[in-house]
């Protein structure tokens, strides 16, 4: 047996030093050998959870599968994990040191095989480096101070070709990528969330991350048969439900101002605010306001609904977030505002999307030069490719035939992933989780700076 023990640390209160490191997948963010982390059972972290590790070893990869069998909140966790060439028990335990600073302690047993102690025996030293290096990860990851995105020469480079930027969005890019993210241990817990369009796909996988973050979560959904079966949904994941859950066609902007007329009655502040509700209408219609129903959800709903919030995301101790849920498709489409909503003459889905992403992206860019002295910080990102049923219903041609090279909702998505730990950016967008110029191929016509919506 080889048995490693280190001691870090960390000005972080014990909660939030406890539910990061409990949940094995954050792994990646600090292991010097943890290549992908994945968790196998459905349940919330805790007693009994199973996580699969993929970890190098020299020249090599190793499989470990891990179970909590002893979960202790805010005291202790102890995992047990098994390889083909080794078992190991994990035992973290966490003591107070002040009213925030908590002292983490970390032992690991690996028992070997027979035949394989002598081999071990001549790399204990290897393994005992290897330990030492993970726990300052650990410390680093828990220090909670990562830069803002910026473009990287790296992106910028792959940005100017169309094939090397697409691959980007792919499984294998998702993985390249992966390896530049900074951790993200970011405690959620006190910060009020809105999110629109969560009843399924990456919005459901977004509010499943906001709550095992421990953020405090308002749901906006359309229909009210999903809000029994989207809560059970989330309890059965998380072991939480949405804190709220509000009614609203937001295609309708009606009912977006009665929406916002209800938040804005509540008076709780809101830390973050998630336009992701969408869908790409392949049949030209109009919505019972007589607006073209690709403009009303996708541009006209997040413009009022943002604006009529305002008053609610200004002037935190700590800078709000705005998060636009965009879509690279918007570079297919330059920003002209006498075209920006279609007739029925000429209409195709996919375009009537991609302008009003692009225009999204440029009220984006307005917002984040207005709201800079409110301390409201605002982004756009694209959440990546993935089968969403969005996607399923809307482009199955396309999705025939890419699906297989698409990152999973759960693992390989943006918009999960940011908003598990969300914190104050600069003012660029984020695409697929890469801080990315707004105009990569095709530039914005601002010639022209008109009203958005004019009722008359």
């Amino acid at each position: 047996m080889i048995s490693l023990k280190e001691v870090i640390e960390v000005e972080r209160p014990i909660e939030a030093c406890f539910r990061y490191v409990a949940d094995f997948r954050t792994t990646v963010e600090w292991d010097a050998t943890a290549l992908s982390a994945s968790k196998s059972t459905e349940e919330p972290v805790g007693l009994g959870s199973e996580f699969s590790l993929l970890c190098r070893a020299g020249p090599t990869t190793i499989s470990i599968q891990y179970t909590i069998v002893e979960y202790t909140p805010w005291q202790s966790v102890v995992l047990e994990g098994k390889s083909r060439w080794f078992t190991v028990r994990d035992v973290i335990t966490f003591e107070p040191r002040g009213a925030n600073t908590t002292q983490i302690t970390y032992c690991a047993d690996f028992t070997y095989g027979f035949g394989l102690r002598t081999l071990a025996k001549k790399t204990e030293s290897a393994m005992r480096a290897l330990g030492h290096k993970s726990l300052l990860g650990l410390a680093r990851a828990l220090q909670d101070n990562n830069p803002s995105p910026a473009v990287s020469p790296k992106t910028a480079k792959r940005d100017r070709n169309l094939f090397s930027a697409l691959a980007c969005f792919t499984r294998a890019g998702y993985r390249n990528g992966r390896r530049a993210w900074a951790p993200m241990s970011t405690d959620m817990t006190g910060k009020h969330v809105v999110l629109t369009g969560a009843s399924a796909g990456l919005g459901f996988e977004a509010a499943v991350a906001l709550l095992e973050a421990g953020a405090t979560l308002t749901l906006v959904i359309r229909d009210p048969n999903k809000v029994m079966p989207m809560q059970a949904a989330l309890q059965e994941r998380t072991g939480r439900q949405a804190d709220q859950v509000e009614l609203a066609d937001l295609s309708l902007l009606s009912q977006v101002n009665a929406l916002s007329q209800r938040l804005l009655s509540a008076d709780r502040p809101i830390d973050v605010l998630i336009n992701n509700a969408g869908a790409l209408f392949n049949d030209y219609s109009q919505t019972s306001e007589g607006i073209e129903t690709s403009a009303a959800l996708l541009l006209l709903s997040p413009w009022r609904l943002t604006e009529a919030l305002h008053p609610l995301l200004a002037h935190h101790n700590t800078p709000a977030r705005v998060i636009n849920v965009v879509s690279g498709g918007m570079y297919t489409q330059k920003l002209r505002c006498e075209s920006l909503v279609m007739s029925k003459d000429d209409y195709r889905g996919s375009v009537a999307y991609a302008r009003a992403k692009r225009a999204l992206t440029v009220l984006t860019e307005l917002w984040s030069a207005q709201w800079q002295d409110d301390h409201i910080v605002v982004n756009a990102m694209h959440p990546g490719w993935a089968d969403t049923p969005g996607v399923q219903g809307a482009l199955p041609g396309f999705r025939r035939l890419s699906t297989c090279s698409w990152p999973t909702m759960r693992t390989g998505s943006g918009l999960p992933a940011l908003a598990r730990r969300i914190k104050p950016a600069v003012t660029c967008s984020l695409i697929e989780s890469r801080a990315q110029p707004t105009c990569a191929a095709v530039r914005s016509n601002q010639r022209r700076r008109e009203p958005l919506y004019n009722p008359g």
